[in-house]
């Protein structure tokens, strides 16, 4: 479980979010950032007894830094107001498909999936989602999946307004083909993840995404 005091630095720093207030509570950062591991390591734990790709992952190796790469945004605020983490067979910076946790006072959610990747992997998942529909079909159809995560996301923002080059319009496997990413997402409260039951939570939604990591890895492998 997070400790309250995990989420009010957050809402604080939402408020506040400059390096002379962080400077000066860096130890309420400290101490989010310890708690935020922590529930990482049971998470890991957990997890890794479905997947063993990510079995024995190290915490805050998982954890995405604090600071916002201001070079190209006009939104020059130097710190995240959220905590992220990436759990994936190749570490934080692998190119595979993994586990995405995000912690942000009344936003947080278990997510999971492939996000934009580069064209020859993009083109090997949607070969494999081709040839392998009713499979693919049956992972999405999944209880566990379905109660939890009910779709792929489909929106515009992660996909084509046009099929890709060489697949039929009527394609049974059309609305997935169109998609540049390959992401599921789970809401979590922040009485979840406060409550004793936040590593369970996170972790049962994580496995229920467990078969659809194999097959967007299976894809880009191979």
């Amino acid at each position: 479980m997070l400790a309250p005091s995990t989420l009010s630095f957050l809402r604080s720093l939402a408020k506040h979010n400059d390096r002379g207030w962080f400077e000066a509570h860096r130890d309420r950062y400290e101490h989010a950032k310890s708690d935020t591991e922590s529930l990482l390591g049971e998470v890991i734990r957990r997890l890794g007894e479905t997947d063993a790709d990510v079995a024995g992952h190290i915490p805050r190796q998982c954890l995405f830094r604090i600071h916002r790469d201001v070079r190209f945004s006009k939104d020059k605020a130097p710190y995240k107001t959220h905590l992220g983490a990436y759990l994936s067979k190749g570490g934080r910076k692998s190119n595979l498909a993994g586990y995405y946790l995000h912690i942000e006072p009344g936003a947080s959610f278990a997510a999971g999936g492939l996000w934009m990747p580069m064209a020859p992997e993009l083109a090997r998942v949607r070969q494999e989602i081709d040839y392998c529909f009713e499979e693919f079909q049956s992972l999405l159809k999944a209880p566990p999946f379905r109660r939890r995560f009910g779709n792929l996301r489909l929106d515009d923002e992660v996909s084509l307004t046009r099929m890709p080059k060489g697949y039929e319009a009527d394609n049974p496997a059309a609305d997935y083909l169109r998609l540049k990413s390959f992401i599921a997402s789970h809401p979590l409260t922040d009485e979840m993840l406060t409550s004793k039951n936040a590593s369970k939570a996170v972790s049962d939604a994580f496995c229920a995404l467990t078969p659809l990591i194999g097959f967007l890895n299976r894809s880009v492998q191979e």
